[in-house]
C-alpha cells in the first residue's frame, strides 16, 4: 500500500469526498495535501468553520481520489504538537514552489487535519 500512495505524493491535488452532516450526501471537494506514509495532512484556512472540517469531524470516514485511484479513510484533527508542525511543514513546502501567493501566514494559521488512509 505504501508504494500505491507514494506514487500520488507530488499531485497538485486530491479530491477529498465527506459526507454531508445535515444533507447525509456526499461532498468532495479539491484541496491541497501533503502525504507522510499512510497519514494524508491538509490545511483548513477556514479552520473548523469550514463545511468539509464540520463534515469531516462528524462522520470521519471519507474518501480520497488522486485520479480514478480511490482510498478509504479515517479523518481528525491534529492536536499532537509534533504532528501539528510536521504536518504544516510538509504541506507548505510542497505548495510553496508551486504557488505566487506568499503562504507563510496561511501554513502557520490554518487548521491542520489527518487523514489515515486505510486502502
Amino acid at each position: 500500500m505504501l508504494a500505491d500512495l507514494k506514487m500520488f505524493a507530488e499531485e497538485d491535488f486530491c479530491y477529498l469526498t465527506t459526507t454531508g452532516r445535515v444533507s447525509g450526501r456526499s461532498h468532495t471537494i479539491e484541496i491541497w495535501f501533503a502525504l507522510n506514509g499512510q497519514i494524508l495532512y491538509m490545511l483548513s484556512g477556514g479552520g473548523d468553520k469550514s463545511d468539509w472540517v464540520k463534515n469531516a469531524l462528524r462522520s470521519p470516514a471519507v474518501q480520497l481520489r488522486f485520479n480514478d485511484t480511490v482510498f478509504s479513510g479515517q479523518a481528525r484533527l491534529v492536536n499532537d504538537t509534533e504532528e501539528d508542525e510536521l504536518a504544516r511543514k510538509l504541506v507548505f513546502e510542497k505548495y510553496v514552489p508551486r504557488s505566487s501567493d506568499d503562504l507563510t501566514e496561511w501554513a502557520h494559521t490554518a487548521l491542520p487535519v489527518a487523514v489515515d488512509i486505510w486502502g
